[in-house]
């Protein structure tokens, strides 16, 4: 192994780092009871009291954490779904700069942002409609 393909891999190591400290932090906080410590509240739901594209992201990691697939969809089914797209994105970034070279992933095809922004608004407002089986997607 050469010392350029070290150098390469040191920001994908040092993210899985970083994940794992995040997900040391949200099992030590238990953000689906009041058992563990507090973490900060959503500024959009604090500020206007809507859930965002992003709320219960905390519990649905919880959740998964903890092989609690029902859970996870309940806080947050949006983000459950992305879960494999990232890792998609994340294993391609990686295995990128593994080869030297960049490593095609869904974020390059040509409807991806479009898509990807539609069904963020779709969620976005679907979850916040205070009518069932709507309000049941809340945070």
């Amino acid at each position: 192994m050469t010392a350029t393909r070290l150098k390469a891999m040191l920001p994908p190591a040092a993210s899985v780092v970083v994940a794992v400290a995040i997900a040391t932090v949200v099992v030590a906080a238990d953000p689906t009871s009041e058992a563990g410590f507090p973490l900060p509240p959503c500024p959009l739901k604090l500020l206007f009291g809507i859930d965002c594209p992003g709320c219960g992201a905390a519990r649905m990691i919880y959740s998964l954490l903890h092989g609690d697939l029902p859970a996870a969809v309940h806080y947050n089914a949006a983000a459950v779904l992305f879960v494999p797209f990232f890792l998609w994105t994340w294993g391609g970034w990686a295995w990128g700069r593994w080869r030297g070279r960049r490593v095609r992933t869904w974020e390059q095809w040509r409807w991806s942002p479009h898509v990807a922004l539609v069904l963020i608004a779709v969620w976005s407002v679907a979850r916040n409609l205070p009518f069932e089986p709507f309000s049941s997607l809340r945070a």
